[in-house]
């Protein structure tokens, strides 16, 4: 039986596709965005995470740490010493089977509001035997959708479309060099499958993190809405960055440093994409 790592299920969402959803959050991502809003996802490996609010910096959890690794970290046990309980996991293994009975037992609910379940990261598809096995476990049963960032061997991402109902799929830079320069990875598989998925006539929605400096440009957004165009695809969801992202870098441990300046709003240019017979949509 195939096993994956979780980091979050979340219920009644209205974000992640149509209709009420629960939203399925697998651990692990390829690609090191400056902007992530889910550090906690990253790793692939379950991690132990300490929420800032209400710490009293007592240092028992980092304590802990040192008298069973010789590391000032926080580890599995440092949750028991916290007085706060304040720390918990990031991240639980789930079965195939386990988890499609914790998705079902909403399915009515989800059903009758046209929605159902979609997977998200980290990156849903760096988990690929997992989640085919946990798709294929739900067709019929609830409507599946995947939000990715496209990166994935196009093999691979063609076995997932198959066995998928709708995706959300991600946007971020067109030139090679600044996605690989801002997001860790060249483009060039991300629009290869995205090429793929326009071809296959199966639903799904274009969605651009709007990243003030970085991607807002009207070179960007004019080269995203042509490629768009030649794809023949009509809609657009715009997600603007949002300056709260950062506050959950001090509960993994890691450094929140983007470099881009983020208390500039992010530039939108919605005319850009109607210039172009596409239908936007800013969340």
């Amino acid at each position: 039986m195939e096993k994956g790592i979780v980091f979050s299920i979340e219920e009644f969402s209205v974000y992640d596709g149509p209709g009420i959803r629960t939203t399925v959050f697998l651990k692990g991502c390829p690609l090191h965005c400056m902007w992530c809003h889910s550090p906690e996802g990253q790793s692939f490996a379950p991690e132990m995470i300490r929420s800032p609010n209400g710490c009293l910096h007592c240092d028992a959890c980092i304590k802990k740490g040192i008298e069973l690794t010789g590391q000032p970290q926080i580890v599995k046990e440092s949750a028991a010493v916290c007085p706060r309980n304040l720390i918990r996991q990031a991240g639980d293994e789930y079965s195939v089977e386990e988890l499609v009975v914790k998705l079902k037992k909403n399915a009515a609910i989800l059903n009758a509001s046209g929605g159902g379940v979609t997977f998200s990261g980290g990156e849903p598809l760096r988990q690929p035997r997992f989640l085919n096995a946990c798709l294929k476990a739900l067709d019929g049963v609830m409507h599946r959708a995947i939000q990715t960032s496209g990166f994935s061997s196009p093999r691979i991402f063609s076995e997932i479309m198959k066995n998928s109902d709708y995706f959300l799929f991600d946007l971020k830079l067109m030139d090679p060099n600044k996605h690989l320069y801002y997001c860790g990875q060249s483009n060039a598989v991300i629009l290869e499958n995205y090429r793929i998925l326009a071809a296959s006539g199966k639903e799904f929605i274009t969605r651009i993190p709007v990243i003030p400096t970085v991607n807002d440009t009207e070179e960007n957004l004019t080269a995203t809405a042509a490629f768009m165009k030649e794809n023949q695809v009509k809609k657009v969801e715009l997600l603007p960055y949002h300056k709260l992202t950062g506050s959950k870098y001090a509960m993994t441990g890691r450094k929140y440093a983007p470099e881009f300046d983020e208390t500039i709003p992010p530039q939108l240019h919605p005319e850009i994409f109607e210039n172009y017979g596409i239908e936007v949509n800013v969340l």
